[in-house]
C-alpha cells in the first residue's frame, strides 16, 4: 500500500507539478489513512469501502481536526483514490460518494457587561460631542440596532414618551424597538443640550448629526467606536455590530425568550437568533468547568 502512496507523490510532482508543501500535506494525510487501515485489518486499497472512509474521517474529526482540515483531507482522499482507479489499481472509486463536512457556525464575538460599563462609563459627557457618543453607544446597546439602522434612525421616527423607535432593517422590514431607560435618559440630554449645536445651515431630521450638520457616515460611526473603546482602555476590538451582538446574548443569558430576541433584532428567520443559544451554551460550559469541583 506505501507502493501506491510513493507512486502517487511522484506522479504530483512530476506530471502535475504540485508544490513540495502540498505533497507533503497529502502524504501526511494518506499516512494517517494507512495507519488506520493497517489497524482495521485492511491489507490493500481495494479493501476499502466508502464506508471506512467516513469512518475513517470521523476518527479524524474526534481527533479534533476542524472542518475546513477535514476537507482538505477529504480532497486528498478524493484525488488519491482517482489516480488509483486511473491506474486500473482499484476497480471502484470509494472516496466519489463523499461529501465534504459542512463548516461549523462562527459564534459571534460579544462583550461582558462589565466591559460594556467601562465604554459607556469611559465617556466625558462634559466634552464636545460626548452627549451624542454616548447616546450613540448606549442605543447600540439598549436595542440591540444595526449600524445602518443607528445612522438613518430619525426624529419623527423616535418616540420618547413611549420609549420606541421606530426602524426599518434589512428587507425593507419596519420594527418597533424599545429603549431601555440609559439610553432613554442619554437621547435627552443629547436632544437638550447638543445636537442643536450640531445643527448645520441645511437642516436634516437624522437623530445624530455630524460636526458639520449631516446624516453620519456608517464608517465614522464605527471610527466614533473605535476611539471611544480604546480612549476607555479596553484592548479588545470593538466594533458596532459587537454591541448588537452583546445586547442578544445579554438578554439571552437572563432568561429572555427567543422569539422576542429574533423580534427585537429584526431576524426574519429565527435559525438566525439561535446562534446567540450556543454562544450561551459555551457560556455555561466554561462556568461549569471552572467552578465546579467536577468541572
Amino acid at each position: 500500500m506505501q507502493m501506491q502512496i510513493d507512486s502517487f507523490i511522484l506522479y504530483l510532482a512530476t506530471e502535475r507539478g504540485l508544490s513540495t508543501a502540498y505533497q507533503l500535506s497529502i502524504q501526511q494525510t494518506l499516512g494517517k489513512l494507512l495507519l488506520w487501515a493497517s489497524k482495521n485489518d485492511h491489507n490493500q486499497w481495494r479493501d476499502l469501502g466508502t464506508d471506512d472512509l467516513t469512518a475513517f474521517l470521523t476518527s479524524l474529526r474526534k481527533s479534533d481536526l476542524d472542518a475546513s482540515s477535514l476537507r482538505i483531507s477529504l480532497v486528498h482522499l478524493k484525488i488519491f483514490f482517482r489516480f488509483l482507479v486511473k491506474r486500473n489499481l482499484i476497480e471502484v472509486d470509494p472516496a466519489e460518494p463523499l461529501l465534504a463536512p459542512k463548516a461549523a457556525a462562527k459564534l459571534p464575538e460579544t462583550l461582558d457587561a462589565t466591559t460594556v460599563d467601562k465604554l459607556l462609563d469611559s465617556i466625558d459627557i462634559t466634552k464636545r460631542l460626548g452627549l451624542r457618543d454616548l447616546a450613540i453607544i448606549e442605543l447600540f446597546y439598549s436595542s440591540g440596532l444595526r449600524l445602518s439602522e443607528i445612522c438613518n434612525s430619525m426624529l419623527e421616527s423616535l418616540d420618547l414618551d413611549d420609549k420606541f423607535l421606530r426602524v426599518t432593517g434589512k428587507g425593507n422590514k419596519t420594527r418597533l424597538v424599545p429603549i431601555g431607560g440609559r439610553s432613554l435618559d442619554a437621547l435627552k440630554r443629547y436632544f437638550n443640550n447638543e445636537r442643536h449645536t450640531l445643527v448645520g445651515k441645511k437642516i436634516h431630521s437624522n437623530i445624530f448629526l455630524s460636526v458639520r450638520g449631516g446624516p453620519l457616515s456608517p464608517d465614522r460611526v464605527r471610527q466614533i467606536v473605535k476611539e471611544r473603546a480604546k480612549a476607555a482602555g479596553i484592548d479588545q476590538n470593538i466594533y458596532p455590530h459587537l454591541l448588537r451582538h452583546s445586547f442578544a446574548t445579554h438578554l439571552l443569558e437572563n432568561g429572555a425568550d427567543l422569539r422576542v430576541i429574533q423580534e427585537l433584532l429584526g431576524h426574519s428567520d429565527i435559525a438566525t437568533t439561535q446562534i446567540y443559544t450556543h454562544v450561551d451554551q459555551k457560556r455555561l460550559k466554561s462556568v461549569h468547568k471552572t467552578f465546579h469541583p467536577r468541572g
